[in-house]
């Protein structure tokens, strides 16, 4: 079946006559004689397309199209029939939302064809919402998996995000799902209908990359065949996700920030600024405070930016969501109808790593680990080998615990401190020295405002 058809005609000959020029096409037609029975119909049954005349008794068409597009939803495509005397009305009911409009007496290949034509113009719209609705399911808060204290605080802020209209910067380590997060955020907003449009700023070169904001017209510059609209405007409406913003150039910095003030865009080659209504959710792994004081980022942009700042807490800071991120990326990663899971063993392992790339770091390692297992349950020697010699490598016990206690972030300060002044500020010797991660010695200096001299 093709479709469903319901005609709206009080001409019995003319509703037979295109009732039977639809059929052998593989249409299901229905005939009503009026606008009220034509309510009634729709009410109570879908229907794809509708093909009313205009003049109909006690109500017109444009009624039953000013009824459908306020009533029902998703609305069939609605056609008006008309003589052609009345063409204006039927231009004016176009305006009110119908398809098209027939002019009496139409070939049967002319009613036929804008079906057709009317129907894929469906089918693409259903396609596109259901890849919308996929999209923001996936998006979902929910589908950040974490129950820790750590994730829980980081939900709570992340739902206030999604309630204010408001610019937001995330901050955490690379491989934490600064993005995943930044979706979310939109896809819970006021926003989410319109798009989420992501920008890499560290993975294009910065002669690139405004071009690629701002976009250009033609002959803007060499290679500049047609004009651009650039990744600004294609997010009016919704939301530019700025990843890795700390990685911008300064004199970029300073058009982003006219953006963020004014809200106009300039493309590249032309003198007219356009208006647009972006939200803007920036990114970054880069301590922006000190970029700022060292003069690498501006600091009036900083202040634009960060009207809300969320922190994403690094996977060691909660370990506690290891098994569950375990379970559900076998669950993504293994084999159909397979039934692998990963040993008691294996999983303290994972536990007692580091993971200085984070969640990404871990998945890849889940990853490695059904690869190798083929199918078996995962044992510690199926883990990578990262894995394995960094958690072998981990100190056990340095020293013995004083009778008095100590104060373990004040030690922890100390330590690093020394193995710096050891290594003259070499952060990788001072993190071998440490048994850390050289991003996890980062993480620490940066958590407790430790300067490499």
């Amino acid at each position: 079946m093709k479709g469903r058809v319901l005609i709206v005609e009080d001409d019995v000959g003319f509703s037979r006559i295109v009732q039977l020029a639809l059929k052998p096409e593989g249409y299901a037609v229905e005939v009503t004689s009026d606008a009220e029975s034509a309510m009634s119909r729709l009410s109570k049954e879908a229907f794809d397309i509708v093909v009313t005349d205009l003049k109909l008794p006690h109500a017109s068409g444009v009624d039953l199209l000013e009824w459908i597009t306020s009533n029902l939803s998703p609305a069939p495509a609605v056609f008006i029939m008309t003589a052609f005397a009345t063409v204006g009305t039927a231009i004016e009911a176009m305006k009110k939302g119908a398809a098209d409009y027939l002019t009496k007496p139409f070939s049967n290949d002319e009613l036929i064809i804008a079906i057709r034509k009317a129907l894929h113009l469906r089918n693409l719209e259903d396609e596109n919402r259901a890849l919308k609705e996929a999209l923001a399911s996936s998006a979902r808060f929910e589908n950040i998996i974490g129950n820790s204290l750590p994730m829980q605080g980081l939900f709570d802020i992340m739902r206030k995000a999604a309630s204010r209209d408001i610019n937001v910067l995330i901050r955490g380590e690379s491989g934490t799902g600064k993005e995943l997060v930044a979706r979310a955020i939109h896809f819970t907003s006021s926003r989410r209908d319109e798009p989420f449009v992501p920008v890499d700023s560290a993975a294009i070169p910065g002669s690139l990359l405004e071009s690629e904001l701002f976009g250009y017209v033609k002959g803007a510059f060499t290679g500049a065949i047609r004009d651009n609209k650039g990744k600004i405007r294609s997010a009016d409406g919704g939301t530019l996700f700025l990843d890795e913003i700390g990685d911008m150039q300064p004199e970029l910095q300073a058009k982003l920030l006219r953006m963020l003030q004014e809200r106009v865009v300039t493309p590249l080659g032309s003198q007219e600024a356009e208006q647009v209504d972006v939200r803007v959710i920036a990114a970054t792994h880069v301590d922006l405070e000190t970029a700022v004081h060292e003069g690498r980022f501006r600091e009036d942009l900083f202040f634009r930016l960060n009207v809300l700042t969320i922190r994403i807490p690094p996977l060691r800071d909660r370990k506690d969501d290891i098994p569950v991120l375990v379970r559900h990326f076998v669950t993504k990663h293994k084999s159909a109808g397979a039934s692998e899971r990963f040993s008691d063993e294996a999983v303290k392992w994972l536990i007692e790593h580091d993971w200085p790339g984070n969640v990404r770091e871990l998945e890849n390692a889940i990853e490695h680990a059904l690869a190798m297992a083929d199918g078996k349950d995962i044992r510690v020697e199926h883990l990578p080998d990262w894995v394995k010699l960094q958690t072998r490598a981990a100190p056990s016990a340095p020293f013995a615990l004083p009778e008095g206690g100590v104060d373990l972030e004040t030690l922890e300060q100390d330590l690093i401190r020394q193995a710096l002044d050891r290594t003259g500020g070499n952060q990788s010797r001072a993190a071998q020295l440490l048994g850390i991660s050289r991003p996890t010695l980062i993480y620490r200096m940066e958590k407790y405002g430790i300067r490499k001299s």
